[in-house]
């Protein structure tokens, strides 16, 4: 009889040090160790071990530790944290101790981990250019709204304007005696202005590369941020036997709890991307509001507004998002042009 000489290795992550538990095929504890959380640290500690099953968590580390471990020779599991009650639900728990079940979880059954696929270096990459840019633009309206709540009390009220000529325009408006606290954030705000421009037109210009993002725009109410982040985040999808199962992986789809005669009605579970989830949303608001385009989703989601009660309007929002999730994988699937008025046609 061959013998087995399988090793499963369980790691649990952390910004300085990480803690590692190696287990034999027989499951015994073979050794643990805590090393720091550099590459050199990782690749000397697993060197010991060639070929092993390595467990980890997914998290901000998760990505580069993989590459570096898959490079050793080893095979990587992410396990996906919110999945696995063993680890984040249990009365005693430790960073050891956690390494210590993520190595059982991988040599019993890796599928208990929920295993977490990473997107590629290259769709990384562009990725933190929309998010450097989403950045940039929260910072902008804290800026604004502060300018705006400083000026309140001295009766200066502002009026709707774009971001590009706020400045000027509060620049002229400002007391005299204010020009000393407010003078700085005006010019940061121009500076943000031209930092925003210079990422829509990276933006534009990394749409261009990708196909799929020109089609994306034809549905109504996406724009090239969103068409964008949706190609980066999915990447391939073929990863989804379903269109519908892409609302799933974002999030956008309502928790379940049945049990017996109860099925209480819940929230969306929020799972995912959180970033490409946002973008969604802000569609469908645009989508919806006064200045959205006519078509049959336009009209879907508006007959759901008016349905009635306090929150129509927001689940009306979330309804429409998640079926852009699932219209823009259909069509970067099927190859097929999107068709605004297919139910009406």
């Amino acid at each position: 009889m061959k013998k087995d000489n399988s090793v499963y290795v369980g790691c649990d992550l952390s910004d300085k040090f990480s803690e590692w538990c190696v287990l034999d095929s027989a499951g015994a504890v073979v050794e643990t160790r805590r090393t720091k959380t550099t590459s050199h640290a990782i690749v000397t500690f697993m060197a010991k071990y060639p070929r092993a099953l390595v467990v980890i968590e997914a998290g901000v580390h998760a990505r580069w530790v993989e590459e570096v471990l898959s490079k050793a020779g080893h095979r990587v599991i992410v396990a996906n944290p919110r999945k696995v009650r063993l680890i984040w639900q249990r009365g005693t728990k430790s960073d050891r101790s956690d390494a210590l079940m993520l190595a059982r979880l991988g040599r019993l059954d890796p599928t208990l981990l929920a295993p977490v696929q990473h997107r590629s270096r290259a769709a990384q990459l562009d990725l933190a250019s929309l998010r450097s840019r989403d950045v940039l633009v929260s910072m902008r309206t804290k800026l604004m709204n502060h300018v705006r709540g400083t000026l309140k009390p001295f009766g200066t009220r502002f009026e709707r304007c774009t971001p590009d000529a706020f400045p000027t325009i509060a620049e002229e408006m400002v007391p005299p005696e204010l020009l000393a606290a407010l003078g700085p954030v005006l010019c940061v705000l121009r500076e943000l202005n031209a930092q925003i421009a210079a990422h829509d037109r990276q933006i534009e210009q990394l749409g261009a590369s990708y196909p799929e993002v020109a089609r994306f725009r034809e549905v109504e109410g996406v724009g090239a941020i969103t068409a964008l982040a949706y190609r980066l985040t999915i990447e391939e999808p073929r990863r989804f036997k379903k269109s519908r199962f892409v609302a799933a992986f974002l999030g956008l789809v309502p928790g379940k709890d049945q049990s017996g005669n109860s099925d209480p009605q819940r929230h969306i579970t929020k799972a995912g991307d959180r970033f490409l989830r946002k973008l969604l949303v802000q569609c469908a608001h645009r989508l919806l509001g006064p200045h959205g385009n006519d078509c049959d989703l336009r009209r879907w989601g508006l007959r759901l507004a008016e349905r009635g009660g306090v929150n129509a309007k927001k689940r009306a929002i979330v309804a429409v998002a998640r079926k852009l999730a699932v219209v823009l994988h259909a069509i970067w699937r099927s190859g097929e042009p999107f068709k605004p008025f297919r139910v009406a046609a």
